[in-house]
């Protein structure tokens, strides 16, 4: 580690813990740093829609055979998977096809039709709203971002409660392990999360209080596209969606055919894409972070053809997910 870096980042360290009154616990030498001897791959996908593909369950087919002949150590999608209606079991039938570990976060559309929280876990057998797990020396926390009350902007809740909060904070206190985070709706804003800040303040509390990098990368999903931002030394990846991007009514157009459009009439509103996206990540040892995003193309006009600003958004729909590759902050 360039000793350089490895002093003004314990200045800072030093420096922000003054300005939140926390304490610094036990800040390592530049001599001790986070070790394990494994490698560790797992698959992300996101924002698959079901409901409203008519090529959902091939998706996903895609996706899990691929995980498995990647012999990754485990798989999760991030929301919006599907409704709870019997009659989208095969989904799930598909999903637990992986051999290995299969984990769920719970997006906004997954109550639509009137389901709770509660039931979207019981369907697919998750393991809770929101939890924690261990893989090969690293803990990963999954949270619930659609607590709270629909708002006067927002058709849904999107908020962690003072109790989930709570619970966060202990989580992150109880572990020494690198910690990954995933959560449906983006925390670099307020535009996903409404208390977004909140939860970062968390996040990096717990990085300031370890005396190093504790809490690494914050993927997400929700908002179908692809970025990658940094706030404080800690990644933020936004994935996109498994199949399309939404547009609404103002940039209708058909990408199917009359009958395929007649039966799921949402796909008039979104622009799909003609491959499943998702990403594949590596951490090695030594703490090098790659991501393998999946390349595709619009089925049907793309939103410029539609006639969308460039500037509708703050980044492009684009029809992918991007590699990307980083280090680790292990020291």
């Amino acid at each position: 580690m360039n000793r350089r870096f490895f002093i003004r980042n314990t200045s800072l360290i030093a420096a922000a813990a003054a300005t939140l009154d926390v304490p610094v616990l036990g800040a390592k030498t530049e001599v001790e740093q986070f070790n394990t001897s494994a490698n560790i791959r797992f698959g992300i996908c996101t924002d698959l829609h079901y409901d409203i593909m008519p090529d959902g369950l091939d998706r996903i087919k895609a996706f899990v055979s691929t995980m498995n002949a990647e012999k990754a150590d485990f798989i999760i999608q991030m929301g919006d998977f599907c409704k709870c209606y019997d009659y989208n079991r095969p989904l799930l039938d598909e999903w637990n096809k992986f051999n290995g570990p299969r984990y769920h976060v719970i997006g906004n559309h997954d109550m639509d039709g009137g389901f709770t929280e509660e039931q979207v876990v019981e369907f697919w057998k998750s393991d809770g709203r929101y939890y924690s797990f261990d893989v090969k020396g690293y803990h990963f926390i999954i949270l619930d971002g659609n607590e709270g009350k629909r708002t006067d902007c927002r058709r849904y809740p999107s908020t962690l409660s003072n109790t989930q909060l709570a619970w966060l904070e202990k989580d992150l206190d109880q572990t020494s392990l690198p910690v990954i985070v995933f959560i449906h709706q983006g925390l670099d804003s307020d535009s996903g999360v409404q208390n977004a800040t909140k939860v970062r303040y968390i996040l990096q509390e717990a990085n300031i209080k370890y005396g190093r990098q504790k809490v690494h990368v914050v993927f997400s999903g929700h908002h179908h596209k692809d970025y990658h931002n940094v706030i404080n030394g800690i990644h933020y990846i936004q994935i996109n969606s498994m199949s399309n991007h939404f547009l609404g009514k103002n940039y209708k157009a058909a990408s199917y055919p009359p009958d395929i459009l007649t039966k799921y009439p949402k796909l008039w509103e979104v622009t799909p894409y003609r491959d499943p996206l998702w990403a594949k990540i590596d951490i090695a040892p030594d703490g090098t972070f790659t991501l393998i995003g999946q390349k595709s193309t619009f089925i049907g006009p793309s939103p410029k053809e539609r006639g969308v600003s460039r500037f509708k958004d703050i980044y492009p729909a684009v029809p992918y997910v991007s590699d990307r590759k980083f280090n680790l902050l292990f020291t």
